[in-house]
């Protein structure tokens, strides 16, 4: 009977040893990613369970020290990929705390670090994210939208913002295709057509594979004074069936078909992989500044978006299926700027697979391409700022809106009313919408 009491006794003993081991390494660090923009970087840990986690920062040399407590791991940290100039290297150092897989992150410089947890999103399980900002930002490069001559007049500034990137890969297709891939190929395509147009100059919201959030794009735009941002996706959808390509602006309400739906919702799963929870947890705040804004200054941008989107809807036509033949509406925050006038463009489905291996092709993506550029070329040759090398070189000619009336043209272009009347043979000063106006040199 002692005996069998000792045994159990030992049976017990091993039984709450391997429960407290099991306890203390009750989460897996699975993986370690590293996101390098030009002045910040994200590294996501990805584990099996929600961290339980605590930082801090060290000097001479710069470091972030990540502790994650009943954690562990056995993966090679030397072999992780690393293109970052803030981030030299991450690795393992011995933890004061039993059970505590103490990772550090040594800095190039000073930064600023924010660190949130993010439950699991397919394609990925639960992450902790580590955003690095660099405090000293290299000093931005001169505005050369000026001519060379010394001109004040100025090139057409256009933003290209291609959909996703880093921890957002967005729509993955048949054959394990990104969207976030396919989609910075075609934005360098019609970037590279712009720079190439004289009286133009092409600006991107990336420059390679790292997630941008949705409403910073459209503050990269406006820093960088653009006459519109075109933001460039590749379509997606439950079923393989749809294709074609088509061209989205702006609704103040929901999506009113399937696919718009499905398309907002697919926005919200982006922020989520992106690592912007805790924006979408302030949506009613954001939401309300959004329409406050959208109702003072949106009319003018919305009917702009709306005309080069019927342009570069007619280009893409010629060279590819069209889902819709007129433009679509839904409520996409990248299109959101109360200023800016700003367009989305999915060139096709990636979720159907003959448009995925399209997608691909250098051929299709060239075409698309030039069909963007085609479309927003024409709009800005009729349409040019009045301040632009475009308006220098031929007659301004001002399509009439809803709402403008003639002297707020006058007034917009610097002109008269009576020399507006004079080059149009105008008898009075009403105006209807659509109506093309010629409008004279200041």
């Amino acid at each position: 009977m002692i005996k069998t009491n000792k045994l159990f006794t030992r049976i017990l003993c091993c039984l709450c040893l391997l429960t407290s081991c099991w306890a203390a390494a009750a989460n897996k660090l699975d993986g370690v990613r590293i996101w390098a923009a030009p002045e910040s970087t994200r590294v996501v840990f990805d584990l099996s369970s929600a961290p339980d986690y605590s930082q801090f920062t060290l000097t001479g040399p710069y470091r972030l020290v990540v502790d994650l407590k009943q954690t562990s791991t056995s993966l090679k940290l030397a072999d992780i990929a690393n293109n970052s100039k803030l981030v030299k290297r991450v690795r393992a150092s011995q933890s004061p705390e039993k059970g505590t897989l103490r990772l550090v992150i040594d800095l190039a410089k000073p930064v600023a670090a924010n660190l949130f947890s993010l439950p699991a999103t397919p394609p990925y399980g639960n992450r902790l994210v580590v955003d690095l900002e660099d405090k000293l930002p290299p000093a931005k490069s001169q505005d050369r939208s000026l001519s060379q001559s010394g001109s004040s007049l100025r090139d057409v500034i256009v933003a290209i913002d291609a959909g996703h990137g880093g921890d957002d890969p967005g729509s993955i297709g048949p054959s394990g295709m990104y969207e976030k891939k396919v989609v910075m190929e075609i934005a360098d395509r019609v970037a590279q057509k712009i720079n190439t147009t004289p009286g133009m100059r092409a600006v991107m919201t990336r420059s390679g594979d790292y997630f941008v959030n949705l409403n910073k794009r459209s503050e990269l735009a406006r820093n960088s004074k653009a006459d519109l941002l075109v933001s460039i996706h590749a379509d997606a959808f439950t079923s393989p069936q749809p294709r074609g390509a088509s061209v989205w602006v702006l609704s103040m309400r929901r999506a009113n078909s399937e696919i718009g739906r499905w398309l907002e919702q697919k926005e919200k799963h982006s922020e989520l992989l992106g690592g912007a929870g805790e924006i979408i947890q302030n949506t009613d705040n954001e939401q309300y500044l959004a329409m406050t804004l959208l109702d003072m200054s949106m009319d003018r941008s919305m009917a702009i978006s709306h005309s080069i989107a019927g342009d570069v809807l007619k280009n893409l036509g010629s060279v590819t299926q069209l889902h819709k033949r007129r433009p679509e509406s839904a409520s996409f925050a990248v299109l959101k700027s109360p200023d800016i006038p700003s367009i989305l463009v999915e060139t096709g489905f990636i979720s159907n697979p003959k448009e995925e291996k399209l997608l691909s092709s250098y051929a299709h993506q060239e075409n698309l391409a030039k069909a963007i550029h085609k479309g927003v070329l024409r709009y800005f040759e009729n349409n040019p700022p009045v301040d632009s090398l475009f308006a220098s070189k031929s007659d301004i000619r001002h399509k009439v809106s809803r709402g403008e009336s003639l002297s707020a043209i006058a007034k917009r272009y610097q002109v008269s009313v009576a020399s507006i009347k004079q080059a149009n043979n105008l008898k009075t000063d009403v105006v209807r919408i659509g109506q093309k106006l010629v409008i004279p040199r200041a």
